[in-house]
């Protein structure tokens, strides 16, 4: 499958561990560069998919410089969005369970923006999906964020976690969205090209 992408060296620009896992179940072969220090600031302006498609062009722009003409980067950034905020990586424990208190006993929506680049054209989309939380204890958000420590997670949650076990009652859309990379979309968009 996908044997349109032999005439391309794939990249994943990214070092997370969840899309290494996620890209690997495509059975493609793919490299990972991690450039340092790749700005993910945003316009306050932006709202919803707006921010994390930005983010990702943002990243596939800082690799454009050093691209050669064989070369596929896949670019990609994750937000949780909750009553018109965005909620990031926390930057620490306290930040985590503020976070989770927020989602606990809500519905919020996981935006994705995947940014296709070549030395020659450009393909970027977004993927949502609405996550719906059951209510959360102290008990609960304590244990989670001591144990699993979900500082590099939007949202300070990981689904596949013990924290999606246990809270999520609800999901509409794709579950490997949640997780960090729409790889149902991502394969179709990739076949397209």
């Amino acid at each position: 499958m996908l044997n349109n992408l032999k005439k391309y060296k794939v990249i994943l620009a990214s070092g997370s561990p969840r899309r290494r896992e996620l890209l690997s179940g495509l059975g493609i072969d793919y490299t990972i560069k991690v450039l340092p220090d790749v700005n993910e600031a945003y316009p306050e302006t932006l709202k919803g998919e707006d921010i994390p498609l930005y983010i990702a062009r943002e990243k596939a722009e800082a690799y454009l410089k050093g691209i050669e003409s064989d070369e596929l980067i896949i670019t990609a950034d994750t937000i949780v969005w909750l009553d018109n905020e965005v909620l990031g990586k926390p930057t620490d424990e306290q930040q985590a369970k503020v976070m989770l208190r927020m989602l606990s006993g809500k519905t919020h929506h996981v935006i994705t923006g995947v940014c296709l680049t070549t030395s020659e054209f450009q393909k970027s989309f977004t993927t949502t999906t609405e996550v719906t939380f059951a209510k959360l204890s102290e008990e609960e958000i304590d244990y989670y964020v001591e144990k699993y420590r979900p500082l590099d997670k939007a949202g300070a949650y990981g689904i596949q976690e013990w924290i999606g076990f246990v809270g999520v009652e609800a999901i509409n859309g794709s579950y490997f969205n949640v997780m960090g990379l729409p790889i149902q979309r991502l394969y179709k968009e990739l076949s397209k090209l």
